[in-house]
């Protein structure tokens, strides 16, 4: 009963393996891993991998803002016109900016409470998904979302054990196809697998 016996939430979030990916034929962008592991009660999933491009970022933070007026919230690394990215440096400093901008996030109880920080963490949602799952426009729920994702790609080893009691149950709800929660474009490559030990170019 003593706090020293009692569990300490945590959170640990990676952004990291930044890779460039194909628009069209015209254009090309680079696209981060965000990593989470945590114990909180706040989080539906655990442990969860997606992958976020840059003006996904610069979305949840104008959403956050506007529903958190009150708070100063911290700064993404600057988008400069001479950003250039086949140069290591600029994108291992990016991701270094949006790392330590999530980690901040991560930190504030009220951000924590907010359904689209959750969405964009948790699932490969476009903005546009995630506004209108927020809003009851969509048939599933935040934790429907985040769930059918996790469901899609591969499990991780802590969250097996777990899964492993109601699996007939999840993996039934897993395979209906008429949810609306079908993987988007970019949430099939994300496996979460260990990469190759490749430099970040």
């Amino acid at each position: 009963m003593t706090p020293k016996h009692e569990k300490q939430e945590f959170v640990t979030v990676l952004v990291r393996d930044p890779r460039t990916q194909k628009e069209d034929s015209w254009h090309s962008y680079i696209d981060y891993e965000i990593f989470i592991h945590t114990n909180s009660m706040c989080f539906t999933r655990k442990t969860s991998c997606v992958r976020r491009r840059f003006r996904e970022f610069v979305w949840l933070r104008q959403r956050l803002q506007s529903n958190a007026v009150l708070i100063q919230l911290p700064e993404l690394p600057s988008k400069t016109p001479f950003f250039n990215m086949n140069n290591p440096h600029h994108v291992d400093h990016r991701r270094q900016g949006l790392q330590e901008f999530l980690e901040k996030i991560l930190q504030d109880a009220l951000l924590l409470s907010d359904s689209r920080l959750h969405l964009f963490l948790q699932t490969q949602l476009s903005p546009e998904d995630m506004e209108a799952c927020v809003s009851g426009q969509t048939k599933y729920s935040v934790a429907d979302a985040i769930h059918k994702f996790a469901s899609l790609n591969r499990r991780f080893p802590i969250e097996d054990e777990e899964r492993k009691k109601g699996k007939n149950d999840a993996d039934s709800d897993s395979e209906s196809s008429s949810s609306g929660l079908g993987p988007s474009d970019d949430s099939i490559s994300c496996g979460c697998k260990a990469s190759p030990a490749s430099e970040e170019s």
